[in-house]
Order: structure tokens, then sequence, then C-alpha cells
């Protein structure tokens, strides 16, 4: 299902780590502010607002981390990351939930799909950035003046 090309990655020299996020939420203001705050870290940011619509953006393209919501129209976000865990090219790839469902059910239940980290909103943007860093890998003064100032 999933075909990826070269053409759009974006590769981060010293870790050779990709360094694209895909971000998949239907409310347009939650992906702005996720946006701004990935890209401010020197993330490239796809957005994709339903589990179709990502999985469908994820054909083309190598994407090191993925921040879904939870309740997405259509598929939820926990079926589209069983579909994601699927694929072999996606199978390991870390999740961060958000989302402002706090059940422990629903959590467990992510948990088994395979969600990396779970985050409620509102979030703050330091922990969303310590979230990313955890999963992205060592990260540049830039991020880490940036945890310091916040």
């Amino acid at each position: 299902m999933f075909r990826k090309t070269d053409k759009n990655k974006l590769i981060d020299g010293a870790s050779g780590m990709v360094r694209n996020v895909l971000v998949v939420d239907d409310e347009r203001l939650i992906r702005q502010i996720i946006s701004i705050i990935l890209k401010s870290a020197g993330y490239k940011v796809i957005e994709a607002v339903s589990g179709d619509d990502a999985l469908s953006k994820m054909t083309d393209r190598d994407f090191g981390l993925v921040i879904t919501d939870l309740r997405l129209p259509g598929m939820d976000g926990i079926e589209f990351i069983k579909q994601l865990r699927s694929e072999s090219a996606y199978a390991s790839v870390p999740v961060i939930m958000l989302t402002s469902e706090f059940s422990d059910f629903k959590k467990r239940e992510a948990e088994i799909a395979g969600v990396s980290d779970w985050i409620v909103k509102p979030f703050i943007r330091q922990q969303l950035l310590q979230s990313v860093r955890k999963f992205m890998g060592k990260r540049d003064s830039f991020i880490n003046s940036e945890l310091a100032a916040t």
C-alpha cells in the first residue's frame, strides 16, 4: 500500500533520521498550532484531516513520527494506527496520540494498537516538544535552547 520515494525526505544530516512529521487532526486550528510548534523546531510537517487522508499522504513520503487525534472522521485514531502498523514500512514509526480523551480504557486500547505516547489536550508546548524529541532523537542546540526557555 505504501510506496516511498526519496524526493520528499527531509533528513537530519547529523543523525540520518527522517524529520518529516505527519499531523492528523480534523480540527484545523489544532493542526496549525502543532505545525507552528514543530516547524519552529526544524521539522517538516505534513497535515492530514482524517485517517484516510493520512494513509494516502504516506504513499510517497517517509515519516519519522506521526501525531494523531483519537476522534477523527471515518476511521478513528486507533483504527488508523492499526492500519499504519499493518504496513511493514510503518510498523515501528512512533505515534503520539494527542487527544482530549482521558479514559484509561481508550488509552489501553491505543497502547495495544501501537501508540507510543499519549498527550491530553489542551497540551503545553514544552510537553509536545519533549515527546517529539524523545522519539525523533537528540536534537540540535536550537531545540535545547527552546526547551530551556519555556
